[in-house]
């Protein structure tokens, strides 16, 4: 009985020590994704070959267009769109608002993310499993962190654009957009759930639907 306990312990040990950190620890000097490849756990397959370019990256610059429904627009630099990242376990965004734009509540369940504000003036907060929103107004030069996982959001609270950059602990953050997954979903979430969750009709929840949908 006792061999048995102490090979679970063991076993368990193997699984929890991984998950002390983010994306797994690179093997080499460096992995530059193949895109055209499927991803493993770790990330792309490597390409068998590389040159300088695979190293740098542009599309974090502006401006961007913020003509949307949010007046915000995010300009990732993950793995998907800069293959140098691969196996690194960093990754960025560059994040522009319109006057009055909002990153509507979303979270990132692969990552913690840090950014600073480049440019205006904007509301950062973000909540926590027992529901306290801690938010504050930054400015240029100011910075804020969100603990992996959690539900957080920005307004541009200024008169101008804002324009923010954030950083993550993983090549592929991801992203769950709260308003567009539960009323935009394919297929839809049953009417009967939202209203439920939401202490409203059936018209509401339709109209919530007609404005997300794909």
């Amino acid at each position: 009985m006792a061999s048995l306990f102490t090979s679970f312990l063991l076993t368990l040990c193997l699984f929890v020590i991984p998950s002390l950190s983010s994306d797994p620890d690179p093997l080499q000097d460096f992995c530059v994704g193949d895109l055209g490849a499927s991803p493993s756990i770790n990330g792309f397959p490597c390409k068998p070959s590389v040159s300088a370019s695979d190293f740098f990256f542009s599309g974090l610059g502006g401006p961007l267009n913020t003509s949307n429904p949010n007046g915000a627009t995010v300009a990732p630099a993950n793995v998907l769109t800069f293959p140098g990242l691969n196996t690194l376990g960093v990754s960025m965004n560059s994040v522009e608002f319109a006057p009055g734009g909002v990153n509507p509540p979303h979270s990132h369940p692969r990552a913690t993310e840090a950014g600073v504000v480049i440019e205006g003036s904007v509301f950062v907060g973000f909540l926590t499993t027992n529901n306290t929103l801690f938010s504050k107004v930054i400015n240029a030069g100011e910075m804020f962190v969100v603990p992996r996982g959690l539900v957080h959001f920005q307004w541009n609270v200024g008169t101008g654009k804002a324009r923010l950059i954030t950083a993550f602990n993983s090549q592929l953050p991801g992203v769950v957009v709260l308003p567009s997954t539960l009323f935009g979903s394919v297929p839809e979430i049953p009417n009967a759930v939202l209203t439920k969750a939401f202490r409203t009709d059936d018209a509401t929840v339709n109209n919530l639907k007609s404005k997300f949908a794909v």
